[in-house]
């Protein structure tokens, strides 16, 4: 598709939401229109999805839990446009995530997208994500904002994916799965639940192992994730959400070049293997929510505690061991006024402390051995931000939404490695992010229009310096994006249909880059100015029958405009490395009364480029899966058994590409096609 500029791109997008609202806006006995049904708070204050003037996505637990693998998030979030996601085979680096270009750039774990799960950050106070401790199995729905959002979540909100645990149900239950497959695949559940009026619990106990595709990259590990809800009376509510990770081994095969992928796609890089890179980590997390809800406003209160355990290693000898132990914890408190405010204004304001405390050695690597300490630093990151957001419905069709957030970071290091001098420092960051959006109700649906703003410090990681020394990079700056939307939405029952055009421009984008002196590392520069235009479509439909379609199609032209590295390489004009520049999903899904279900989904990425000169090209694929299952009710039994073929049509494609790999070690080889089968036997009464 050939590039068009952002006011070509906002047009089209207003052209389309005009062209679907007017076609439908004098049909007659129109059904329930769902965009009042589902609410959504990944917005920070309850609204229906015809209220919120982003774009915003809902995933169900269906399409969560039932027949899927649940190794990653993206089988879960494959349908949702504007998010593109890899790596599901390297527990070692975690998914990469991916909301229109932000997150991009992540060596691993997830950067640029805000994680929340039950209410709780799970994302720290310098804006890195992991994904290792979201347990699908008992995960209830997830919310996608797409688009920028520090206006209400301040560092690191290029999007926010909204994570929220089951509860329990009025009667107890007691769930097991088990399931197997290829590659050694391995997974044992037991989840139960209940709700005696005061008390609501759930509990979830899970534990899965992998051999993997390729080489050395085997991966085992267990969660515990529990949910305890008090009504302490009628109005005030007190949850406590508990989480426990271990996963003791989670091995990396390393990226390999276009000349071994042709030579043995299973292959591991020989580096990897024998430096035994890869990762292990123990985590614990706490947290409580206090909900009061009275006529004159609700207030809302969080706390968490976080302790986590890490340690990996990089393939050379040099620091290659790393150890990190880590606390991170916070407290926010929000208030939306009620009754206190006249009909048609919402107001809802709050603030946020973050800590994070690391403390972070690197050993050499000898051969996979501990060897001798090379680096000692503590780093601590302050995170404090305040907000205001409100909005004011003008009359039945008219409605406004305007917010407002400032942020402040301090990042402090403390070298307690000496030998080399003292690396001791500090670095700053504050931001003002404010955010406006219009609604027009058409009839048939929902026109909007917005402007939002994010911001995006470097990591602790990010911040390493290149020549290998302690301390921070002084030379890098915050990332910061504003972002221009138009968009429409509407939908029925049984029909859901939603378009949306953007265009972002961005500064001081964070861009990754290796050296030879320390490869499978990444370090980070910034560029000059960076433009991003893109269109996001999305489709679902049921019919009366049980068949249905879910589908959905992104269009992006991601751009430097201003890019000069510290080499003098001048990458202006160039596309942003690692995301596509279309990219679409389509299922189709069958459900009778009599219990049986049958998912067939396919997903299709363009091609992309995996390095800032663009002189690496990676071709697009194509893959599919289909899933089946039955569920059989006897009494106060469920038992439903499930199939699953991944990758259909055995298509090879590459599940990751490194971005800027040195040795032009981009690609990890995903696996061939493969079957899982399992089955989940329910006890309620």
């Amino acid at each position: 598709m050939t590039p068009f500029s952002a006011a070509r791109s906002l047009r089209y997008g207003a052209f389309a939401a005009l062209l679907a609202g007017s076609a439908t806006a004098n049909a007659q006995d129109e059904p329930e229109k769902i965009l009042d049904v589902i609410v959504v708070t990944a917005t920070r204050s309850e609204s229906t999805i015809r209220d919120v003037a982003r774009a915003i996505s809902v995933v169900d637990k269906e399409r969560i839990q039932v027949g899927q693998q649940q190794l990653a998030l993206d089988e879960a979030l494959a349908g949702v446009p504007g998010l593109y996601l890899q790596n599901r085979y390297n527990f070692a680096q975690d998914l990469r995530v991916s909301l229109r270009g932000f997150g991009a750039r992540s060596a691993f774990g997830i950067r640029g997208v805000k994680v929340i799960v039950d209410g709780i950050p799970e994302t720290l106070p310098d804006g890195q994500a992991g994904v290792d401790s979201i347990d699908l199995g008992s995960a209830d729905r997830i919310e996608v904002l797409r688009g920028p959002s520090s206006s209400l979540y301040g560092n690191a909100s290029g999007g926010v994916i909204a994570i929220r645990s089951e509860r329990g149900t009025e009667t107890p239950f007691v769930e097991a799965l088990v399931a197997g497959g290829d590659y050694g695949y391995q997974k044992y559940q037991l989840k139960t639940g209940g709700d005696t009026g005061r008390l609501n619990y759930m509990v979830n106990v899970s534990t899965q192992e992998i051999d993997g595709y390729r080489d050395h990259s085997f991966a085992e590990g267990s969660l515990l994730n529990s949910k305890l809800g008090i009504s302490l009376n009628d109005n005030d509510t007190l949850t406590f959400a508990l989480n426990h990770t271990d996963q003791p081994t989670s091995d990396d095969p390393g990226g390999i070049n276009a000349a071994q992928v042709a030579m043995d796609r299973r292959s591991a890089r020989d580096r990897n293997v024998q430096f035994d890179a890869g990762e292990e980590l123990d985590q614990q997390r706490i947290g409580i929510v206090y909900e009061r809800a009275r006529d004159s406003g609700t207030l809302l209160l969080r706390n968490y505690y976080t302790w986590r355990d890490f340690a990996n290693k990089l393939p050379f000898v040099s620091g290659g061991s790393v150890d990190l132990d880590r606390f991170y914890y916070g407290f926010g408190a929000q208030y939306s006024l009620g009754d206190s405010l006249p009909d048609r204004f919402d107001v809802t304001a709050g603030f946020d402390i973050d800590r994070q405390d690391d403390e972070r050695r690197r050993f050499d690597n000898n051969d996979g051995t501990l060897g001798a300490l090379v680096f000692d630093q503590n780093e601590r990151v302050d995170s404090d931000g305040i907000f205001i957001q409100g909005e004011y419905q003008i009359n039945d069709r008219w409605g406004l939404a305007a917010g407002i957030r400032y942020d402040d970071l301090a990042y402090d290091v403390r070298d307690d490695f000496l030998a080399d001098g003292d690396d001791s420092g500090e670095v700053s960051f504050d931001q003002w992010s404010p955010s406006l959006g219009v609604n027009v109700d058409v009839g048939s649906g929902m026109i909007y229009g917005s402007y939002s703003s994010s911001f995006e410090t470097p990591t602790t990681t990010e911040l390493a310096n290149p020549d290998g020394s302690g301390g921070f990079n002084q030379d890098l700056d915050a990332q910061t994006a504003d972002n221009f939307e138009i968009g429409y939405k509407t939908g029925t029952q049984d029909l859901f249909f939603e378009i949306a055009a953007f265009h972002i421009d961005l500064e001081d984008e964070l861009i990754p880059f290796e050296l030879a002196a320390f490869p499978g590392r990444t370090f980070y520069r910034n560029a000059g100015k960076s433009t991003r235009d893109g269109l996001e479509t999305a489709l679902s439909w049921t019919a009366s029958s049980g068949f249905g379609i879910d589908a959905s199609f992104t269009w992006s032209d991601f751009t430097f405009d201003d890019f000069v590295d510290d080499n003098g390489n001048d990458f202006s004009g160039n596309q942003l490395p690692g995301l596509p520049e279309q990219f679409g999903f389509l299922a189709l899904r069958y459900d009778n009364d009599s219990g049986l279900r049958l998912v067939f989904e396919t997903t299709y990425s363009g091609d992309l480029y995996a390095n800032n000169s663009n002189s690496v090209n990676v071709p697009s694929y194509t893959v599919s899966s289909l899933r089946a299952s039955y569920q059989f009710d006897s009494g106060a039994w469920l038992i439903r058994p499930y199939v699953g073929i991944n990758n259909l049509f055995d298509e090879e494609y590459n599940s990751n590409i490194r971005i800027n790999a040195f040795g032009a070690r981009y690609f990890e080889p995903a696996p061939e096609q493969n079957v899982y089968a399992g089955f989940t036997v329910r006890y309620q009464r």
